[in-house]
């Protein structure tokens, strides 16, 4: 009796988790939903009670193989909505979508890698760690795109996933299925990590995620006994951080499990920059779209700078804790520069936590910050100082949607506001908000202008200037190089024409 009644219950126990398996699969064919976020809670739902049935390794990989594919497709389908128009600090219902993803994007790095304690699993290891390495650097790249710190644990797992990658020696390897090597997906996503993605827009970060991935191969393994250079970087499996620069001043790893230059990458990005300039398309050199673009040409110039400098602070930070005010944009700025009462203007309150001659780390307080991005011009106002410096946003960080941090740099203790008027077979003669830099000896030695991004045509070298003072000034100024080139601005030097009429 006791016998006949434990195999009942296990015939009932077994047909339970059947219907399970059955469950997950059967959604699996199901049509996708419309609006891919619907996808996400029952992709986490499936993928845990995967974790639970009782199956054969054969029936989870399948199952695990179609989960992996349907919320790979998700993700691709939602990361457009999620970055475009994209504000910081991120709004609290598209976090909490970004969280669903990584969490999403977790369980599975967690899952495949799972699969290849299965001893009899018949399926080559690189696949199921081909899959793991791509989704956390997935989960890497959706934290960079929304200015987060990377989730707990992110690089070291994805450093060590890497580390059983070369002992099983499959990095050179390109799964059934996939597009690149094993090795090139983990480059790609360190690459990323050390282009400093705090100092990108979200459309930067997937820029140049998608160019690390065409050129990731362009990474040079070096040895431990290799001087340091610019472009060098070491990785420390036991830390979870990105890979650090081998100038930094830092305490290394007595054996880190590798080292890697970019001074290939970097001769490459130079060669190709010059390419753009000379007019050649993005297409032709195998380059996504946005490389053609000023901002697209403005990113790939300054990470090759950055790769190529020995990057060390001249001035020395100190901590602060005064209270600021913060102006954003073009339009905000030209109006400040007009002396026009602040509480008409979109200004908002900032802590200062730290400042050195350069520049300033600010915390956001309270107000309405407006349409701020990495690359745009503020101007700030502290308590000990009541004119308006111009700065240009290098970072921002946001944790949560309450936080918001951004790193300005100093460009002009002010600004001269200024219309810039542009002529226009279509439309007649255009008049542009712009603003004017003065000279500044020992840093700029000439005049600087400020307008947003792609305004001006690059075959226009003269431009026709109205400034409002105790008069009307109409100046004709000639640019004469570009100092900065960011999504948002371009600040370009000029000089006066001399009789120009």
């Amino acid at each position: 009796m006791t016998e006949t009644a434990f195999n009942t219950s296990g015939t009932v126990r077994n047909a339970v988790h059947q219907i399970d398996i059955r469950s997950i699969l059967q959604w699996l064919t199901s049509p996708a939903a419309p609006q891919p976020v619907d996808e996400l809670p029952m992709l986490r739902s499936h993928l845990q009670a995967l974790r639970e049935v009782r199956v054969t390794p054969v029936q989870r990989a399948h199952a695990l193989d179609r989960l992996y594919k349907r919320g790979m497709t998700v993700i691709t389908r939602l990361l457009p909505s999620l970055t475009r128009d994209l504000v910081l600090p991120v709004p609290r219902k598209t976090r909490r979508i970004v969280n669903g993803v990584l969490n999403l994007l977790q369980m599975l790095a967690d899952d495949m890698l799972a699969l290849l304690e299965e001893p009899f699993l018949a399926r080559p290891p690189e696949l199921a760690l081909w899959r793991s390495l791509q989704a956390l650097s997935q989960q890497l790249l959706i934290s960079h795109l929304i200015a987060c710190p990377a989730p707990t644990g992110s690089w070291q797992q994805l450093h060590q996933t890497y580390a059983r990658v070369r002992r099983l020696q499959v990095d050179t390897a390109v799964p059934r299925g996939a597009s690149r090597k094993l090795q090139d997906v983990y480059y790609s996503a360190v690459l990323l990590g050390c282009a400093q993605p705090a100092s990108l827009t979200p459309q930067e970060v997937l820029f140049l995620a998608d160019y690390f991935e065409r050129f990731a191969d362009q990474v040079e393994p070096i040895s431990t006994a290799v001087s340091a250079t610019p472009a060098t970087f070491w990785i420390d499996p036991a830390r979870d951080v990105a890979a650090c620069s081998a100038l930094r001043n830092l305490s290394r790893p007595a054996a880190p499990l590798e080292c890697f230059s970019c001074v290939r990458l970097c001769l490459l990005l130079r060669a190709q920059i010059a390419q753009l300039d000379a007019g050649t398309s993005a297409s032709e050199l195998n380059l996504p779209d946005f490389a053609g673009t000023s901002a697209g040409r403005g990113v790939l110039g300054r990470l090759a700078t950055r790769w190529s400098d020995l990057g060390k602070r001249r001035y020395i930070r100190r901590r602060q804790n005064h209270r600021a005010l913060l102006g954003t944009g073009i339009d905000g700025l030209w109006h400040i520069g007009k002396k026009e009462d602040p509480s008409s203007v979109n200004v908002s309150t900032w802590m200062v936590t730290n400042e050195s001659p350069e520049g300033y780390a600010v915390m956001h307080v309270t107000g309405n910050t407006g349409v701020l991005s990495v690359g745009n011009v503020v101007a700030i106002r502290t308590d000990f100082d009541q004119n308006w410096q111009i700065c240009l946003v290098r970072w921002a960080l946001s944790e949560n949607p309450e936080h918001l941090e951004l790193g300005l740099q100093i460009l002009a203790p002010k600004a001269v506001p200024a219309i810039l008027a542009q002529p226009s077979h279509d439309t007649g003669t255009e008049y542009l908000r712009v603003l004017i830099l003065p000279e500044i000896p020992k840093l700029r030695s000439g005049q600087s202008l400020v307008v947003a991004t792609g305004a001006l045509p690059k075959e226009r070298d003269k431009l026709l200037l109205l400034i409002e003072g105790n008069n009307i000034s109409v100046r004709e100024v000639s640019r004469t190089g570009i100092e900065e080139q960011t999504g948002s601005v371009e600040i370009m030097s000029i000089e006066s024409v001399q009789n120009p009429f």
